[in-house]
């Protein structure tokens, strides 16, 4: 039989800001939470680091193997959640790649990766985990500074991604045309800009608004929020620890949208400040 205890999932989090948002779950979250990454020897070494900081724990902590590109993998983590927990009341869709500025990789296989991963592997994951969402469920899409509206140049590409009538299947053209015009060598003469992240950070802010939008739409009894944030410049790997910020400090705004605030649908800034996505940047 299914457990009744509340549970939380964060995606990528053997490391970085994934795994602060866990630790901090572990501190002030009264259920059961489950660090998630592709390799299984460092999750689960992450889950032992954790416990052996020793903060008493309001809940248990598990681990779970989850890669977000693979679809065995994500129906194997669903189907266990199923099974042993029957539903998620927190969602957090941390894991991400991005290339180094000197990845010697071209940019169209770059742009094909990162939007595989950022974009189609959330993608996965919420399509495969949504069903499951509890009453008043908080999913929480991490995004980035680059993930801002703004960071497309084109004004026509910029209206499309913020259509009030985009759904999810015309987002996933919009992202593959992208892919299309990087393979050609086209994506900064069609309106894309330079960056793969920032589009496929983008196309998350995006997907943030439409799924709060089908939600309201569909179901607005069950009050699933869906928010997207920007953790800040952080010290990570990602980031090749040029960010000001801790992981901890990363970790704030991502767990307040999941045990705090009563927002649906918005893109909140690392000091807990919701930005308007598609507006000129206004940030203290």
């Amino acid at each position: 039989m299914a457990s009744t205890r509340k549970v939380a999932v964060v995606t990528g989090s053997n490391k970085g800001i994934g795994f602060a948002i866990v630790k901090g779950l572990c501190e002030k979250y009264n259920g059961d939470v489950y660090l998630t990454s592709r390799d299984i020897k460092r999750g689960t070494a992450a889950v032992e680091a954790l416990k052996q900081l020793g903060f008493p724990m309001l809940g248990s902590l598990m681990f779970h193997q989850l890669d977000i590109t693979d679809q065995a993998s994500v129906e194997a983590f669903r189907n266990h959640i199923k099974s042993t927990h029957g539903g998620i009341d927190v969602l957090i869709n941390n894991a991400a790649i991005a290339f180094k500025t000197e990845a010697p990789e071209p940019f169209a296989v770059q742009a094909k990766e990162t939007i595989r991963v950022n974009y189609f592997g959330t993608l996965m994951v919420c399509n495969a985990l949504f069903p499951l969402l509890r009453q008043n469920a908080k999913v929480v899409n991490v995004s980035s500074s680059a993930g801002h509206l703004l960071r497309i140049p084109s004004a026509d590409l910029r209206s499309k991604l913020s259509s009030v009538s985009l759904d999810v299947s015309g987002l996933n053209q919009l992202v593959e045309q992208f892919v299309q015009a990087a393979d050609a060598g086209k994506n900064q003469e069609e309106g894309w800009g330079s960056s793969a992240y920032a589009v496929s950070k983008v196309a998350v802010s995006a997907l943030t608004v439409i799924q709060q939008r089908a939600f309201d739409a569909e179901s607005p009894s069950r009050n699933i929020a869906v928010n997207s944030v920007h953790p800040g410049y952080v010290d990570t790997d990602m980031s090749s620890h040029k960010g000001p910020l801790t992981t901890e400090e990363g970790a704030q705004a991502p767990l307040f949208l999941a045990l705090e605030a009563n927002i649906k649908g918005k893109y909140v800034w690392f000091n807990s400040a919701v930005v308007e996505w598609d507006k000129a940047l206004e940030v203290n």
